[in-house]
Parts: structure tokens; C-alpha cells; sequence
């Protein structure tokens, strides 16, 4: 199974992150040129050779209209700073430690050049906030602009969902750690045009790869506080730790922010899980270095490209048993109760029991620790006084969906990846509906949806 293992043992940033898959990727010079003819005005990807305690990579260098640093930053800074969410300034403010890139690249380090943009301001005098934040309107990072600004992109649709799904999921993140609905947030990390290009950059890479499973180590955050413009920030900040929630993290000497919202954001995204490497044969190794210097530590995101030596993706458990006193009527009852109660899925196989009878083997398929939960609404939805429990290992596509338009509207498609294999299919429902409302039969819908495929 082709497996990516991102390894953080210094955090994670958008940019880091996007310069590690880079080199990882065959056909180098099409990824930046396809990066630069995204339609992000003014923006400009450079991929430039960078070490770190002695670790030779690569740093991503964007720039917007040719500016870097303090320049750029007060442009960011105008987006985020006029809006007053913590989040995002903090997220610059990150200057951390970490050179002052706007939150995503803060610690990153590599990237002084753009993202210093925002620190820059924050660790500049207010004074170049206050100014720009006269100029510049909140429409300028909302959450809606920056899905506008992603859906006008030159990219495949399947990386632009990815890359709403991780802004939708760090708003929704700064909401949460700010106390304010989704719709008011406002950030200028987030609504920087070279983090735009962090983002879709990252979610570019990965569909090049098309990797089978994707698993990420426990994550690196730091420790300390850090300067934000409302204040002092303890790390991580609250919006990545609340991206972070169920996913192994540490902290350690390390003073300074080290995995930022963006980078939190993009990690949970993609990795299906968090752990030590898996073995793996025939890795390729990708290097994203940073420009911060830290004492004794190659600060660096590694990715790892090789085929995992395990074969399942994952496991489920099969409660099975075989029922021949049960009425029509009252097993199917039962498979529907059995659903309800948060089965997977249930079904019945039709065969010949003790004693010729005619009968059917029911089999329920759960989740590990929905095991004893089921095996008990089982017994006491059947007329069974005993059932098998199989744990299996499972081979499963990784699920997703996305749209197609068709002349009487948008149908929504489930989309399956994985082992070298790819299949969409339009949503049944979805078709149905507009079937209905146009009084057009369902295959008329589904065939036209079928072109968008």
C-alpha cells in the first residue's frame, strides 16, 4: 500500500509542509508552474535549497507582487489585523520563536520571507496595523472570501474542496477559541494570499501523489507563550489545540509556537492516523526546512513516500449468527433496529439450518468498541440465544464526495480512493430529488450527471 508518513518532530507549517511533498514529486517544475498560474494575483512560488543543524531540504519562497517581510506583512497584517480575532493576529504574533511568518509559516522558518509578513507586524510597532486596518474592509478574510478566492482557482476540483475543507475546519477552530460564530470570524493569516498558496499547495501535492494511507506522527507543538496583538498566547494556541483535540501531541524545551493552525489544520485533514512510522520499503524522502535556527535541532518537516508492508487499512468486527424462528417481518424489524442502534451495516444470506430448516445467517458489522453494545440488542432484537463474534482485518477506499452540475442543478457524488483506484458515482438521493421536482425519470438525471464524472 503506498503510505505518506509526515513526521513533526518540530511542528508543522503550510508552507514546511509544502516544501517537504515537493520533493517528493516527480515532475517538479509542473508543480510551480501550475503553482504560479493559479490566478492568486501578485503571487509568486519559488522553490530555493535550505539547511537546517546540518539537514540539506528545501524552503518554499512566495512572495506577493515581489514583496517579502515587513512590506508584505503589513499587507497581511491588514487583513488580519483589522480583524480583531486573536486568532489570527496570535497566529502571527507567532512570532514565537519561530521567525515571524504569519502563523503558518511561522515556525517555519523558511519562509521569512512571506510570512514574516505577518509577524512583522505584530512585532512592529501597532502602529502599521492601525493604518492599514482604516483601508481595509472584514470581507477581505472572511471565511467566504477565502472560498470564493479557492473555487476561482486553476485546480483540480478535488484538491479545492480539500483546500475549503481545511480553512472551513480552521474557522471553525478560531470560532471556537474566541467564543464567536463561524461567519465572524476574521483572520489575516488565514486570508493572506501566500497562505492561500501554502494550503492549495499542500492540497496540490497530495493529489500528485494519490497516496493509499496517509500517517502522520505525533505532533511536535512547543511550549511557552507567545506575543500576540491582544496579548500573551500560551502554546499552542487555543486554535490549534482546538484542531489538535484526540491527536497525539508534546511539548518539551522547546520554547516558541512549532505547529501552527494551518499546519494542525492540514495534518488532521489528510492523516487517517497519528503514530510511529510503519514499515515501509522503498521510501522517498522529502525535506521542508525553515530559516529559524534552533539550538542542537534541525528544525525540519520530513515526508516519507514508500510502500507499508501491511496489507489491511483498517479492521472491523462481524457479529454473526443464524436464525430460523423468526418471521419475515420481525428479522427485517430487527436488521433495521440493529442500524439504528449504530450498526455499520446488517445483512441476511439465506441457507439451510439444523434439521432442514429453512433460515437466514444475520451478520452486523460494527466498529470495535461498538461490540458489546450490539451483541447484546442482537439477542434481545432476535430469537437468538447465542452469536459469533469475527474480528477481520479490512481493505477499504477512502471515502469523499463533491458535485456536478447538471441543467436543473448541482448532484452530489461519492467519491472512493485508494490501492491505485479511483470510482465516483452520483448520490442516488441527490439525483432522486431533482428527478422529482422536475418530473424527469431518475436515469435522465443520472446520465447527464454521469458527463460531469
Amino acid at each position: 500500500m503506498k503510505t505518506l508518513y509526515i513526521e513533526c518532530h518540530m511542528g508543522a507549517a503550510g508552507d514546511m509542509l509544502m516544501s517537504a511533498l515537493y520533493e517528493l514529486l516527480e515532475d517538479k517544475e509542473g508543480f510551480l508552474k501550475t503553482m504560479n498560474g493559479l490566478g492568486l494575483p501578485g503571487v509568486h512560488v519559488e522553490a530555493a535549497p535550505g539547511v537546517s543543524g546540518g539537514i540539506a531540504g528545501t524552503h518554499m519562497k512566495v512572495t506577493v507582487h515581489d514583496q517579502e517581510e515587513l512590506e508584505h506583512d503589513h499587507d497581511h497584517h491588514k487583513h488580519e489585523q483589522d480583524h480583531h480575532h486573536h486568532e489570527h493576529e496570535h497566529d502571527h504574533h507567532h512570532d514565537h520563536g519561530h521567525d515571524h511568518h504569519h502563523h503558518d509559516h511561522d515556525h517555519d522558518h523558511g519562509h521569512d520571507h512571506h510570512h514574516h509578513d505577518h509577524d512583522h507586524d505584530h512585532d512592529h510597532p501597532h502602529a502599521h496595523k492601525h493604518e492599514h486596518e482604516h483601508e481595509h474592509h472584514h470581507h477581505h478574510a472572511t471565511p467566504g472570501h477565502i472560498a470564493e478566492i479557492i473555487d476561482a482557482l486553476a485546480l483540480p476540483e478535488e484538491v479545492k474542496a480539500n483546500a475549503r475543507a481545511v480553512y472551513d475546519a480552521i474557522a471553525r477552530a478560531e470560532a471556537k477559541a474566541h467564543g464567536c460564530p463561524v461567519g465572524d470570524v476574521h483572520y489575516h493569516e488565514v486570508g493572506a494570499l501566500d497562505a492561500v498558496a501554502d494550503v492549495t499547495g499542500v492540497c496540490y501535492a497530495i493529489y500528485l501523489l494519490q497516496p493509499d494511507r496517509v500517517v502522520v506522527s505525533p505532533v511536535h507543538v512547543g511550549s511557552g507563550t507567545v506575543k500576540c496583538a491582544h496579548g500573551i498566547m500560551p502554546v499552542p494556541a487555543p486554535a490549534t489545540a482546538n484542531l489538535l483535540a484526540g491527536v497525539p501531541v508534546y511539548g518539551g524545551e522547546v520554547m516558541g509556537e512549532l505547529c501552527t493552525p494551518t499546519g494542525a489544520a492540514l495534518l488532521t485533514h489528510f492523516a487517517q492516523s497519528f503514530g510511529p512510522m510503519p514499515p515501509m520499503s522503498g521510501s522517498a524522502v522529502g525535506c521542508g526546512v525553515g530559516t529559524k535556527v534552533f539550538a542542537g535541532r534541525a528544525n525540519c518537516v520530513r515526508a516519507f513516500l514508500g510502500e507499508d508492508a501491511q496489507s489491511a487499512n483498517g479492521s472491523i468486527t462481524e457479529l454473526v449468527c443464524n436464525i430460523d424462528d423468526m418471521t419475515p417481518e420481525a428479522l427485517a424489524f430487527a436488521a433495521a433496529r440493529l442500524l439504528e442502534l449504530g450498526a455499520l451495516d446488517v445483512y441476511t444470506v439465506p441457507g439451510t439450518m439444523k434439521k432442514g430448516r429453512p433460515g437466514h445467517v444475520l451478520t452486523v458489522l460494527c466498529e470495535e468498541d461498538q461490540e458489546a453494545e450490539l451483541a447484546r440488542a442482537v439477542l434481545e432484537q432476535t430469537t437468538t440465544i447465542g452469536l459469533r463474534v469475527r474480528r477481520c482485518g479490512k481493505y477499504f477506499l477512502t471515502p469523499g464526495s463533491r458535485t456536478v452540475e447538471t441543467p436543473w442543478g448541482p448532484v452530489q457524488v461519492k467519491t472512493a480512493q485508494g490501492f491505485g483506484v479511483s470510482k465516483a458515482a452520483p448520490e442516488y438521493e441527490s439525483a432522486a430529488a431533482l428527478a422529482r421536482a422536475n418530473g424527469l425519470p431518475i436515469q435522465t438525471v443520472l446520465q447527464e450527471a454521469a458527463k460531469g464524472l
